[in-house]
Order: C-alpha cells, then structure tokens, then sequence
C-alpha cells in the first residue's frame, strides 16, 4: 500500500471510528433519557441533567471537534481533479458532522450553561419549555450524527471494497487498458 493510501485509509477509519463515538453519546443520550425528561420531577431532571452535562462537557468538546479534523483530513486526501463519489460521500458526512457541532455549539451548549447553575428552588418558570427546546434540537444533532456517520462509512467501503479489492472490476481496467474486450478467469 502506498503512503497516500495508507493515510486515507487511517484518516477514514478514523473517522468512522470518531463519528461513531459522538453518535453514539447523542443515540444514547435520546433513545434512553432524553426522550423521558419531560417526564421527570425538578429534582431528578436538575441532577440527571447537571450530572449528565459534567460527564461529557469536557470529552464531547475535544471529541467533535477531533472528529469533524479526522473528516476534511479525509477530505483532503480523497479530492481530486474530478471528484469521486467517495469524495461526496465524505463531503456529506463532513458537513452533516459540522452540523450537528454547530446545533452544540450555538444551541446545546448554551442552555446547558443555564441549567448548570438552577436549584430546584430557582428553576426559571419557563424551564419546560427551554428543556423541550433542548430536547428538540438534541434530537436534530443526533440524526444528522447518525445520518453522518453512515455517510462516512459508505465513502470508506466504496473506496476500498469497490475499487482496490473487486477481482472481477480490476481485471475489467486491466483488460480496458490492455485493449482487451474481455477479462481473463
């Protein structure tokens, strides 16, 4: 293997691998918790938020963006003058990705904020509707992770298991640039 494609190949795996991990804690996160919090009393919604929110602040803010880097080094490696469906494919993860960090950023991480300093006994009247509105756009960043995560994984299965290791299609080039018309078995 040549040094350009072992560099995309680590970029790639990489990044399914790092988009995997943010998927992962945002599916985890909806499917189990997140779904039911409209449902819980003050008290147990302020300690499982607050403790949920010092558990991941940290690692998701080195993560994503890790991730989102792992994703245009991918990027980089796969463009070409003529780009290749592989190339969307990553294009698409990279940007769905981008996405769901600007969804954290500028929506989630905010009203985190907020409710990392209520008490039961300060609790805003409105904290429902703020929960419901982190909720919603919770649910946006974890299908556009989901939906990023799958993007990636097809641009790294078409780049390696079509084109590099398909028998058949390389004695198909082989035979075209040999000005054959049909491949040898």
């Amino acid at each position: 293997m040549n040094t350009w494609a072992g560099w995309l190949r680590a970029a790639q795996i990489a990044t399914i691998v790092l988009f995997s991990l943010v998927m992962g804690v945002f599916w985890g996160t909806w499917f189990s918790l997140s779904r039911t919090m409209d449902r819980l009393p003050p008290g147990t919604f302020l300690a499982d938020g607050q403790q949920m929110i010092h558990n991941l602040a940290r690692p998701m803010a080195i993560l994503m963006p890790v991730a989102v880097l792992c994703a245009l080094v991918a990027l980089v490696l796969l463009w070409a003058p003529r780009p290749t469906p592989e190339f969307w494919w990553m294009l698409a993860g990279f940007v769905l990705m981008l996405g769901a960090l600007v969804v954290t950023v500028a929506i989630e991480v905010p009203i985190d904020n907020k409710i990392k300093t209520w008490t039961v006994a300060t609790l805003p009247a409105d904290w429902r509707s703020i929960q419901s509105r982190w909720e919603l756009y919770h649910t946006v960043r974890t299908f556009l992770s989901i939906g990023a995560l799958v993007a990636v994984t097809v641009s790294a299965v078409g780049r390696h298991a079509v084109r590099r290791r398909h028998p058949v299609r390389k004695q198909l080039v082989g035979a075209a640039a040999e000005g054959r018309a049909t491949y040898r078995s």
